[in-house]
């Protein structure tokens, strides 16, 4: 078996993102690299989207950006400008191209299938793969989603759908997500969070079929793209010390939103930066603060799910600078109390008591 200097458990977002980090800022000169990943080839399989409140190295790969977003309840739909913070999408086919083309330049790095394959015992070794404990009772952000063709133009492409909350909610927190990318073209997700594996929430598909003929108003269409996904609301303690944990596995997600792309980038700039010393530094990780605050809404949501949409439009009742950066990790003690005094008091004193 070989040996390497470094060694990345999962090639998804976070592991690649960690190589791609390391080897544009030639980290990888005179050291080696073993990535282990299982796929047989890479292909478009996901999509992530964030507001770009920094910069990051895959601007290249944004398939749309919006300064634009609604959310709306039965009773009320609020529109909001992001203008400063712009929305972004990624196609995760092109940031796969993107990275690996020019990974595959440098000789140091090698793909492996598995694990087994290689001696990581004096690697020192980054895993992004998560092995999460699906207890009952913890919360899943789990979503299905398909991307669109009309026939005709329908969609305000400047314009994207955050939230739609005016939909059968099943004592859940159920919402839809739009995402025009031209007039005829959009990604349409169907997003719950609650338990997972319930099957009383699983008939993704016919949800998609009823919200877009029902909802949208849309009774043909060709599908181009299909994804589905689970993200974790919970953060699960690290026993192995051994190794550094990346990416979801790493505690990159934002609890109360499911976002972990600019987070993943962040963690990838500091290994970067800390690489020559990783083992001796602390770990990167959100701030605690965040995870206090969302801790305290996913207990408000589990509780309350019937007023998560009217709960969400009050966070945006605040200047939508202000909510962007606190839904984003940028937010300084006064944006967060701007956030905060906005929320029904009550509900979040009482689950903080």
């Amino acid at each position: 078996m070989k040996e390497f200097d470094y060694v990345i458990i999962g090639g998804g977002c976070a592991g690649l993102s960690l190589a791609y980090e390391l080897e544009i800022h030639d980290k990888l000169k005179n050291k080696t690299l073993a990535i282990i990943e299982p796929r047989e080839e890479y292909k478009r399989d996901k999509t992530w989207s964030f507001w770009k409140v920094f910069s990051h190295n895959f601007d290249d790969c944004v398939k749309k950006n919006w300064i634009n977003f609604t959310i709306n309840t039965p009773n009320e739909t609020k529109h909001v400008d992001c203008q400063s913070t712009p929305y972004q999408t990624i196609d995760s086919g092109r940031f796969y191209e993107k990275i690996l083309s020019k990974l595959k330049l440098n000789k140091n790095i090698q793909f492996f299938k598995n694990i087994d394959e290689v001696d990581k015992s004096d690697s020192i070794v980054f895993n992004s793969v998560p092995n999460f404990d699906n207890n009952q009772g913890r919360l899943w952000q789990h979503f299905y989603g398909v991307e669109i063709e009309t026939d005709k133009d329908f969609f305000d492409d400047e314009i994207f759908n955050l939230m739609d909350f005016a939909c059968d909610q099943r004592n859940r927190v159920h919402f839809f997500y739009t995402l025009p990318f031209t007039k005829r073209n959009a990604l349409v997700e169907t997003t719950w969070i609650s338990e997972l594996n319930n099957e009383n929430l699983e008939d993704y598909e016919d949800q998609i079929d009823n919200y877009l003929g029902n909802d949208l108003n849309i009774r043909n269409c060709k599908i181009n793209f299909k994804e589905k996904g689970a993200i974790p609301l919970f953060r699960e303690k690290i026993n192995n010390s051994k190794e550094i944990f990346i990416g979801s596995a790493g505690g990159m997600t934002r609890l109360s939103t499911g976002y972990t792309f600019l987070n993943i980038q962040e963690q990838s700039k500091y290994i970067r930066e800390n690489i020559e010393n990783i083992r001796k530094v602390k770990a990167y990780k959100i701030h605690k603060k965040y995870d206090f605050l969302d801790k305290i809404l996913l207990r408000v949501l589990k509780n309350n799910s019937s007023e998560m949409g009217n709960i969400f439009l009050k966070v945006f009742n605040a200047e939508p600078k202000t909510a962007i950066k606190f839904l984003s990790n940028k937010s300084d003690l006064s944006e967060d109390l701007k956030v905060i005094l906005k929320m029904p008091k009550w509900k979040f004193v009482k689950e903080i008591i």
